[in-house]
């Protein structure tokens, strides 16, 4: 690893307004609408395919235990219960994915390395700052540069494609709540799918649901793969994603073996600096700071960009 000395040697060659170094604004063309005057949102096709097969995975479950399920049954207190329960655990999923998916996660600001932000930071002798030849910007410590947003993240953990974004310092909050939520629905739908499996079998498959016995096998199936599928997946994100929040390491610190430069917040800090504020119920509200915004589209290069 080059010495901090070096590495300032690296950032006096290659001049901040180097013309092979500008930033090209084609470059953008799959990433966000800047600043105030638009919404987050990653235009990449891959990670819009994944978060569409994730709501109509949800909005699947969802069919599958109310139409399946619930309605067919007898009893209106257990299918009222369950039914509330269910909708809620999705409407919360949902909501948080949108809200990761849609959320700044902590990009640096592109182009910012120039003479004249240079000597509004008023910098020491000596002091070693960096700079991303990728997207032109001076990179706080802990930021890293994502190669789908084409920006510098502060304290990345990584880039899920199935919220389309990456998780960063503004939005993990809401991939925790996330991945929570939808293992919370998973358990809850396996548990429906075991009493509907019982249910049917005590009953000859005759009057436990309003479908054939063949396709109803088939949903609850399909539905118990998902289930499994699901929980496998969101559990293991939400033990890696609170282990992370408890020992202030990011994923790409951890896969890096960084050495902690900064003063780490442990456990309770930790979980306090990403949740906000002390322990409360509103930590698993999705909706907090949320302020409805009216979207429009307006035409530029590249393709459509949401905006305020």
């Amino acid at each position: 690893m080059p010495s901090s000395g070096h590495r300032l040697r690296e950032v006096e060659h290659h001049p901040l307004l180097a013309e092979n170094d500008a930033c090209d604004p084609s470059s953008s063309s799959s990433c966000e609408a800047d600043a105030a005057g638009g919404v987050w949102f990653i235009r990449d096709g891959c990670g819009m395919v994944c978060a569409v097969v994730t709501w109509l995975l949800v909005v699947y479950a969802d069919f599958v235990v109310m139409f399946v399920m619930l309605l067919p049954s007898g009893d209106f207190w257990y299918s009222l219960v369950n039914g509330a329960v269910f909708n809620c655990l999705a409407l919360l999923a949902l909501s948080s994915h949108l809200r990761t998916m849609l959320t700044d996660p902590g990009a640096v600001p592109k182009g910012n390395a120039t003479k004249e932000y240079m000597e509004s930071l008023q910098l020491k002798p000596g002091e070693v700052i960096y700079k991303c030849p990728k997207c032109c910007c001076i990179k706080p410590e802990r930021a890293h540069h994502c190669s789908i947003c084409k920006r510098c993240i502060r304290k990345m953990d990584h880039h899920c494609p199935w919220v389309n974004n990456c998780v960063g310092e503004k939005n993990q909050r809401f991939f925790v709540l996330f991945t929570m939520y939808i293992a919370l629905a998973s358990v809850h739908a396996l548990v429906l799918c075991g009493l509907q499996f019982i249910a049917c079998v005590r009953g000859q498959w005759t009057e436990c649901s309003d479908f054939s016995p063949p396709v109803t096998v088939i949903l609850l199936v399909f539905l118990c793969l998902e289930g499994l599928l699901f929980f496998t997946f969101t559990a293991v994100m939400f033990g890696t994603q609170i282990h992370s929040i408890c020992n202030d390491e990011t994923e790409i610190e951890r896969l890096k073996s960084e050495k902690p430069t900064w003063e780490r917040r442990l456990r309770w800090e930790g979980m306090k600096s990403v949740f906000g504020g002390p322990p409360s119920l509103l930590w698993m509200n999705p909706f907090v700071g949320f302020r409805f915004r009216r979207l429009h589209t307006r035409p530029r290069r590249g393709g459509p960009e949401l905006s305020v």
